[in-house]
Protein backbone atom coordinates (compact mmCIF):
# COMPACT_ATOMS: atom_id res chain seq x y z
CA UNK A 1 0.00 0.00 0.00
CA UNK A 2 1.35 3.35 -0.96
CA UNK A 3 1.25 6.06 1.68
CA UNK A 4 0.84 9.70 0.74
CA UNK A 5 2.87 12.43 2.41
CA UNK A 6 2.07 16.13 2.34
CA UNK A 7 4.13 18.97 3.77
CA UNK A 8 1.54 21.24 5.31
CA UNK A 9 3.34 24.23 6.78
CA UNK A 10 6.83 25.57 7.12
CA UNK A 11 7.59 27.96 9.96
CA UNK A 12 10.78 30.02 9.99
CA UNK A 13 11.89 31.60 13.21
CA UNK A 14 13.06 34.84 11.65
CA UNK A 15 14.30 37.08 14.44
CA UNK A 16 16.72 39.73 13.18
CA UNK A 17 18.90 39.40 16.29
CA UNK A 18 19.66 35.75 15.55
CA UNK A 19 22.27 34.60 13.07
CA UNK A 20 21.11 30.95 13.14
CA UNK A 21 17.99 29.55 11.54
CA UNK A 22 15.43 27.37 13.26
CA UNK A 23 12.76 26.12 10.87
CA UNK A 24 10.18 23.41 11.22
CA UNK A 25 7.45 21.91 9.07
CA UNK A 26 4.58 19.51 9.52
CA UNK A 27 4.47 16.26 7.55
CA UNK A 28 1.11 14.54 7.27
CA UNK A 29 0.99 10.90 6.17
CA UNK A 30 -2.42 9.62 5.00
CA UNK A 31 -3.18 5.89 4.83
CA UNK A 32 -6.49 4.18 4.04
CA UNK A 33 -7.33 1.06 6.05
CA UNK A 34 -10.16 -1.47 5.93
CA UNK A 35 -13.30 -0.99 3.85
CA UNK A 36 -16.37 0.03 5.86
CA UNK A 37 -18.97 -0.09 3.09
CA UNK A 38 -22.22 -1.77 4.20
CA UNK A 39 -23.12 -4.07 1.27
CA UNK A 40 -26.41 -5.16 2.87
CA UNK A 41 -27.83 -1.71 3.62
CA UNK A 42 -30.54 -2.02 0.94
CA UNK A 43 -32.07 -5.04 2.72
CA UNK A 44 -31.72 -3.61 6.23
CA UNK A 45 -28.71 -5.64 7.29
CA UNK A 46 -25.03 -5.07 7.88
CA UNK A 47 -22.29 -6.85 5.94
CA UNK A 48 -18.80 -5.71 5.00
CA UNK A 49 -16.66 -7.34 2.32
CA UNK A 50 -13.56 -7.95 4.45
CA UNK A 51 -11.18 -5.77 2.43
CA UNK A 52 -8.40 -4.94 4.89
CA UNK A 53 -6.50 -2.22 3.01
CA UNK A 54 -7.06 0.24 0.17
CA UNK A 55 -4.98 -0.48 -2.94
CA UNK A 56 -5.48 2.00 -5.81
CA UNK A 57 -6.30 0.62 -9.28
CA UNK A 58 -4.32 3.33 -11.09
CA UNK A 59 -1.54 5.85 -10.74
CA UNK A 60 -1.85 9.00 -8.60
CA UNK A 61 -3.91 11.58 -10.49
CA UNK A 62 -5.82 9.10 -12.66
CA UNK A 63 -9.48 8.15 -12.20
CA UNK A 64 -8.45 4.65 -11.08
CA UNK A 65 -6.51 6.05 -8.14
CA UNK A 66 -9.76 6.49 -6.21
CA UNK A 67 -11.02 2.91 -6.76
CA UNK A 68 -9.79 -0.01 -4.65
CA UNK A 69 -8.25 -2.86 -6.65
CA UNK A 70 -9.21 -5.41 -3.96
CA UNK A 71 -12.92 -4.65 -3.40
CA UNK A 72 -13.89 -2.16 -6.13
CA UNK A 73 -15.17 0.44 -3.67
CA UNK A 74 -14.37 4.15 -3.74
CA UNK A 75 -11.57 5.32 -1.44
CA UNK A 76 -14.07 7.20 0.76
CA UNK A 77 -15.44 3.87 2.07
CA UNK A 78 -12.05 2.98 3.55
CA UNK A 79 -11.08 4.12 7.04
CA UNK A 80 -8.74 7.12 6.83
CA UNK A 81 -5.69 7.15 9.14
CA UNK A 82 -3.73 10.39 9.43
CA UNK A 83 -0.35 10.59 11.13
CA UNK A 84 1.09 14.06 11.73
CA UNK A 85 4.77 14.65 12.48
CA UNK A 86 6.53 17.94 13.19
CA UNK A 87 10.05 17.97 11.80
CA UNK A 88 12.49 20.58 13.03
CA UNK A 89 15.59 21.63 11.13
CA UNK A 90 17.63 23.21 13.91
CA UNK A 91 21.32 23.18 14.57
CA UNK A 92 22.64 24.36 17.90
CA UNK A 93 24.74 27.55 17.89
CA UNK A 94 27.75 25.78 19.41
CA UNK A 95 27.84 23.05 16.74
CA UNK A 96 27.94 25.28 13.67
CA UNK A 97 29.61 28.42 14.98
CA UNK A 98 26.45 30.58 14.94
CA UNK A 99 26.14 33.25 17.56
CA UNK A 100 23.29 35.30 18.83
CA UNK A 101 23.87 39.03 18.76
CA UNK A 102 22.73 41.09 21.71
Amino acid sequence: MKERQDILKRDDDSDSSKSCTNSSFTVRTVRYGECQKNHAANVGGYAVDGCREFMPCGEEGSSGALTCAACGCHRNFHRREVQTDVVSDYSSPSSNGCRYSN
